[in-house]
C-alpha cells in the first residue's frame, strides 16, 4: 500500500491510485506527526469522493511538505561523497576528517533549517553570495515522528557551498544553512514497505534550456542504515512535531561544475516523484 500526501495552499491533498482526494481540515503539523498515519488515512479514503477535475500534482497549488518542523541532514554517507569531501578539503589539510566519519560508528549529523526556511517545489532555492563553487545534493528525505518512527519519504535538495566547507570543515554551519538552502518536496510518500534498496535517485541541471549535467544514484550505495540514522538524530534530541531527515548524497558534480543563477536543478526519485526549483 502507498499514499503521497501533498501540502497546498488549500490543504492537505491525498493522490491515491493516480485519484486525488482532498482531506478534512486538520493542521498539516497535527495531522502528519502520527504513527498509524498510513492506516488512518487508508481507513478514510474507502469513504472518501475525489477531487473532480484533478489528475496531476502539478494542477494543485503545493507548498513545501513542511510545518514546524526541524530539517536535518546527514553528511558523507555515500562513498562517492566522502572522496569528494577528501578531494575539496586536502589543501587545507582536512580530508582525514571525511574518510574518518565516513568508517566511524557515528554518523555526521547536523541541523539545516527551520521549516519555515523551506523552499517548496517551484521556489527558489539560492548559492551564497560569498561562495564561488556552489551545488546542489540531492537526497532521499525522511519524515520521522516524534517517537522516532520513520513515517514517510520524500525529496530533498541540500544546496551546499563546496569552496566554503572545503576551506576549513569548521565552516559546515556556513556552507549548509543560509537562507534558500534547503528545497523539500513535492509530497510525503507513506508506504506499508520500506523503499527498496533499488531506488534510483536522479538529478538534472539545465543551463540556459540545455542539459548542464546529469547523475543518477540509488540508495543501495549508501553506507548507512536509515534507521541508524534516526537512531543517532534522537539521541538526547526531540522533537515534538516530528522532524525531517536528509540522508546524504550520492550524485556529486565534477569539481570544475558550479551552479549559476538561473540555472534548474531537477531532481526525480523512483516512487516519490520530482523536485524542481530555480537558482537564484
Amino acid at each position: 500500500m502507498e499514499v503521497k500526501l501533498y501540502k497546498t495552499r488549500s490543504g492537505i491533498v491525498i493522490e491515491s491510485e493516480a485519484r486525488f482526494f482532498q482531506y478534512q481540515e486538520q493542521e498539516w503539523d497535527t495531522f502528519i506527526n502520527d504513527d498509524e498515519l498510513l492506516q488512518k488515512v487508508t481507513s478514510w479514503l474507502k469513504h472518501a469522493t475525489p477531487l473532480s477535475g484533478v489528475n496531476n500534482p502539478d494542477q494543485l497549488h503545493l507548498e513545501a511538505p513542511v510545518g514546524e518542523q526541524e530539517i536535518w541532514a546527514s553528511g558523507v554517507t555515500y562513498k562517492s561523497s566522502k572522496l569528494a569531501r577528501q578531494a575539496e578539503s586536502k589543501e587545507m589539510g582536512g580530508s582525514d576528517f571525511y574518510a574518518k566519519v565516513y568508517s566511524a560508528k557515528r554518523p555526521e549529523l547536523f541541523f539545516k533549517a527551520m521549516g519555515y526556511k523551506v523552499i517548496g517545489p517551484g521556489g527558489n532555492v539560492r548559492i551564497r553570495s560569498d561562495s564561488k563553487w556552489n551545488v546542489p545534493e540531492p537526497e532521499l528525505t525522511l519524515f520521522v515522528s516524534s517517537s522516532g518512527c520513520i513515517i514517510g519519504y520524500t525529496i530533498g535538495n541540500d544546496m551546499s557551498s563546496r569552496s566554503i566547507e572545503g576551506a576549513n570543515p569548521l565552516y559546515l554551519p556556513q556552507a549548509k544553512t543560509y537562507d534558500g538552502s534547503v528545497a523539500i518536496g513535492p509530497c510525503v510518500v507513506l508506504r506499508d514497505t520500506p523503499l527498496p534498496a533499488s531506488t534510483t535517485i536522479n538529478m538534472k541541471i539545465f543551463r540556459e534550456g540545455s542539459l548542464c549535467f546529469t547523475g543518477e544514484t540509488t540508495i543501495r550505495q549508501m553506507k548507512r542504515r536509515l534507521k541508524d540514522l534516526v537512531e543517532f538524530l534522537f539521541r538526547e534530541n526531540s522533537f515534538v512535531k516530528g522532524c525531517y531527515l536528509m540522508t546524504g548524497t550520492g550524485i556529486i558534480p565534477p569539481e570544475d561544475f558550479t551552479l549559476f543563477r538561473g540555472d534548474i536543478v531537477w531532481i526525480e526519485i523512483e516512487g516519490i516523484g520530482v523536485l524542481s526549483n530555480p537558482v537564484n
